[in-house]
């Protein structure tokens, strides 16, 4: 099967309706980013970020198409004429890694985020319903299923669920705004925190959210509200996990039904692209 085929039928899996419009082919991020999709499929690896390591791993595993969620070349548009423009020794070696392999990356970011089939024939996001899924979670989702964003979970500590999500989620560790000794119920995955923040303050006071999972979160705005509500006492924190970290398990998820969605025979495998922060503690 050919690669375009095999990227055809994952787009005809998915819903294909991304906030609320359809997709549009000529403006959707979901694009191939590099490499030739009409060659022979030889081996598929998913991943949230197609990193250099990710790279080779899939080139000794002898695949030739990695399905990845985010950009290849460090821009949102993936756009790569810069880059050559200036001769950018990083650009140039990475383009060199997926020549020698012969490897396709393929983005799919707006049409997983657009939904996955459910067994009711309605469709759930399939990066959130995958990180609710390997946190053991999906029968903790409360509000919108289609949307699995907020939690009701057993009770515990931030400093338990902390250790949990390293746990789980193979993390080199994570940051903790407020009281890592507070008790969490509700739990709420909010988009990036990168300036205002006034709804997800609201929805902190007015649904008594206890933990925010964060990907992106500034020190003003939410992070402020968040500690100044711990100083005082109340259940409040956030932990911070950063962006692939927490969407990783999404591109994890799809191993279980891309066999199903390319209606073929072709080796699959997930490769973490992996914990970029490390940490340095007093």
């Amino acid at each position: 099967m050919l690669i375009q085929t095999v990227i055809d039928h994952v787009k005809e899996y998915h819903k294909g309706v991304f906030e609320g419009k359809q997709i549009d082919e000529q403006t959707t991020r979901d694009k191939v980013l590099y490499g030739n999709p009409h060659q022979e499929c030889t081996g598929i690896i998913t991943t949230c970020w197609a990193s250099v390591d990710v790279i080779r791993e899939a080139a000794k595993r002898g695949a030739n198409l990695i399905i990845a969620h985010e950009a290849l070349f460090w821009n949102h548009g993936d756009h790569t004429d810069w880059l050559q423009e200036e001769n950018n020794q990083t650009f140039l070696a990475k383009k060199k890694l997926l020549d020698e392999a012969g490897i396709v990356v393929w983005r799919d970011h707006d049409y997983i985020h657009s939904g996955i089939p459910m067994e009711d024939g309605s469709y759930t996001d399939g990066i959130f319903y995958g990180v609710a899924d390997k946190l053991g979670w999906t029968q903790y989702i409360t509000k919108d299923i289609h949307h699995p964003l907020h939690f009701t979970i057993p009770k515990t500590t931030v400093k338990e669920l902390a250790d949990f999500l390293i746990q789980k989620l193979q993390l080199n560790g994570v940051k903790i705004i407020g009281n890592k000794n507070s008790t969490v119920e509700k739990v709420r995955i909010p988009f990036h925190i990168l300036g205002d923040a006034r709804d997800s303050i609201q929805e902190a006071d007015q649904e008594n959210i206890n933990c925010y999972l964060t990907m992106e979160v500034v020190d003003f705005t939410l992070a402020e509200y968040i500690r100044d509500s711990s100083m005082l006492g109340m259940d409040k924190a956030i932990i911070g996990m950063g962006h692939f970290n927490l969407e990783e398990p999404g591109m994890e998820y799809m191993i279980t039904y891309l066999p199903t969605a390319i209606k073929a025979d072709i080796p699959c495998a997930y490769i973490q692209s992996g914990d970029m922060y490390d940490y340095r503690t007093r």
